[in-house]
């Protein structure tokens, strides 16, 4: 069995189809996604992207920076606050709302810093990374050069 994948999974038992229990697997998170059971969409695309799409690490440095690039920023605008406990839950909604007001001016600050910095690491890991490949893809070229030349001789 030729498989590619960065995960497998295998057995020495008899009467056990490692193949058809990975097909199971792939076919439950795909009808897990359909039925909406992953409401956030990035887990449903990591889950359907880790079992399918990713073969080996050439497929996931692509796919971990555009995770990295949809995840980056801080989400700073405002959010509804709920209150679950019925007994004085008005109350504790005004009140929690009130400390919110009153701190949103210092969080804004520090998630703005923060969404800054992300964004420089972000800059200076794709940097590397592209600066990797292409030094990789000229190695690459290079022994394909020194072995045609070696083939001639």
């Amino acid at each position: 069995m030729a498989n590619d994948s960065i995960f497998n999974i295998g057995a020495d038992v008899q009467n056990i189809n490692a193949e058809e229990i990975v097909a199971q697997i792939r076919e439950k998170v795909e009808q897990n996604m359909d039925d909406g059971i992953y409401q956030d969409p990035t887990i449903a695309a990591a889950e359907k992207h880790r079992l399918i799409n990713v073969k080996g690490i050439e497929d996931f440095t692509p796919y971990f920076m555009s995770c990295l690039k949809a995840s980056i920023s801080i989400d700073i605008n405002d959010f509804e606050i709920v209150e679950k406990r019925s007994k004085f839950g008005k109350i504790l909604v005004k009140y929690k709302t009130l400390i919110w007001k009153s701190l949103k001016f210092y969080t804004y600050r520090l998630w703005s810093q923060q969404n800054y910095v992300n964004s420089l690491l972000l800059s200076a890991l794709e940097t590397v990374e592209q600066n990797h490949r292409i030094k990789l893809e000229s190695l690459e070229k290079r022994i394909e050069e020194l072995e045609k030349k070696l083939e001639e001789k």
